[in-house]
Formats: structure tokens, C-alpha cells, sequence
């Protein structure tokens, strides 16, 4: 297989990071993917950083042994907790690292948003890994950030434009941590299943960020420039998980927007050196 064929590995704690996967499909037809849904350890958000380093070192190895040129890091609590070891690790057999925030981060800075919302899980909310790479980048811009804890299992269990994630929703965007903002970062993978339920709910006046269009765009144009897009006229889809639901696969092929095979592959029950 040449170097520029070998597939792009993604990883997410559970099917949230397809809506990733998706949007690289859809800019890189001619890509081969390999996607890795931690269901097992859903969500990702209430655990510890040394768990979820944990984790996303042992999906990193996976997917580097299936051969993968570049590991997208599909999950912003895994990228806000992880990002360092998943590079070191990918570091070793040259392979890049692309992560769902620093792309958004730097759109965000260089918009005319003036005060921008982040909604996310507990875990990247405390890193306040948005805050400090847009600031970093823009100082001038005000983030306000919320954890909505209740909005991936929502979302998991198939709830969204239903009366439960409207009820859920309207709790969180009525905090007053997000009044007054211009712009809202949906700083999860899940999230964007119930952007139009979000833009509903502000009647369109403020902007919501379409992160997996943005990151999306962000590894196309890497890619290009490192000269290891593909051109194959048969590329690949693998799915794996390490858990599965009906639900779970039900969704997984709306996510996706084709029928797609979900694998059980517990690779956490496997001993690795």
C-alpha cells in the first residue's frame, strides 16, 4: 500500500466523533478510514485526566497497528486531556496528530465574534482548554464557558428533537454564564447531531460554530501539504466500537448518513506492551 493510501484513524468515546468522520469523507472521498467509538467508557466527560489518557493511548495504539497515516483525535475531553501522550505516541512512527479544538480555536480568534460561548463536557470545561487557545491567539475576545454534562447521553440515547433534549437544552443555553454571547462553540463531537435545535432556540441570532466542517477542512489542507492525500478509487470505511447497543448502531449509521458495520473490538481486555 503507498504511504499517501494508508487510512486516517479517528477516535471518539463514542459515535460523536463521526459527525468528524463524516465531513472527511465528504472532503477526502478518496480517503480510507478507520473509526474507533469507545462506547465501553462512555462519557468520557465525568472521568479523571489519568483515565482518559489511559484510554486514548490504548485507541492510538490500535489504530497506529492497523496502519493508519494520521490519528484524528475526534473527542474535545480526550483532546483537552490527552493531546500531549496521543502526539508523543504518534511521534514515534511519524504520524501527525489532529485534534477537534486548535482548528476552531484559531477560526474563532480571527472572526469578529467579540464574546463567544463554549458549551462542553465537565472534563473540557475545567481544562478551559477553549478559553486559553482562543485567548492565547486573540486576548481580546471574552469566553464564556458551561458544562453540559446531561447532553451526551441525551444525545447516546437518541433523544435529540425530542422533548427531553429541548428541556435539557433550554436549562443550559438560558445560564446566565451564556447571555450576551455573539457566538456559541458546541465543544463536543455529539453536539452537532442537535445544532439545528440549538439555532432554533436562538432564532438564528447568534452564530453556531460548525466545528466538524472546520476541523474537516483544517486536516484536508495539512494533508495536502505534507503530499499525503489519496487518490484511491477504493477506499475503506472500518468501524470499530468496544461496546454495542441497538441504539448505539442505529444511530451510529444516522451520524455517518450511510449503512455502516460496527465491529466489537474490547481492546482494552488485551494485554499490549
Amino acid at each position: 500500500m503507498k504511504e499517501e493510501d494508508r487510512p486516517i484513524g479517528i477516535f471518539d468515546s463514542g459515535m460523536g466523533g463521526l459527525t468528524i468522520a463524516k465531513e472527511i469523507k465528504r472532503l477526502l472521498p478518496h480517503e480510507s478510514l478507520i473509526y474507533y467509538g469507545d462506547s465501553k467508557h462512555l462519557p468520557y466527560g465525568d472521568k479523571s485526566k489519568e483515565v482518559i489518557t489511559e484510554y486514548s493511548i490504548k485507541i492510538t495504539k490500535f489504530l497506529l497497528e492497523n496502519n493508519c497515516k494520521a490519528i484524528v483525535i475526534a473527542c474535545n475531553t480526550a483532546t483537552a486531556n490527552a493531546l500531549k501522550e496521543v502526539i508523543a505516541l504518534a511521534n514515534e512512527k511519524n504520524v501527525p496528530v489532529y485534534d477537534v479544538i486548535s482548528p476552531v480555536a484559531e477560526k474563532v480568534a480571527f472572526t469578529f465574534n467579540q464574546n463567544v460561548g463554549v458549551l462542553a463536557t465537565k472534563s473540557t470545561i475545567s481544562s478551559h482548554i477553549y478559553k486559553k487557545s482562543i485567548q492565547k491567539l486573540n486576548p481580546h475576545i471574552n469566553v464564556h464557558e458551561l458544562a453540559a454534562p446531561l447532553l451526551v447521553p441525551v444525545i447516546e440515547e437518541g433523544f435529540n428533537n425530542h422533548e427531553i433534549s429541548s428541556i435539557v437544552l433550554k436549562t443550559y443555553l438560558t445560564n446566565k454564564k451564556l447571555q450576551n454571547i455573539d457566538s456559541l462553540i458546541l465543544g463536543c463531537t455529539h453536539y452537532p447531531i442537535i445544532i439545528n435545535e440549538v439555532k432554533n432556540f436562538y432564532l438564528n441570532k447568534i452564530q453556531v460554530i460548525d466545528s466538524p466542517l472546520i476541523v474537516a477542512n483544517y486536516i484536508k489542507q495539512d494533508l495536502e501539504n505534507k503530499k499525503l492525500t489519496s487518490q484511491s478509487k477504493n477506499p475503506f470505511y472500518e468501524f470499530y466500537v468496544s461496546d454495542l447497543t441497538p441504539t448505539f448502531s442505529k444511530l451510529a449509521k444516522k451520524f455517518f448518513g450511510s449503512c455502516i458495520h460496527l465491529k466489537i473490538v474490547d481492546i482494552f481486555n488485551i494485554i499490549r506492551n
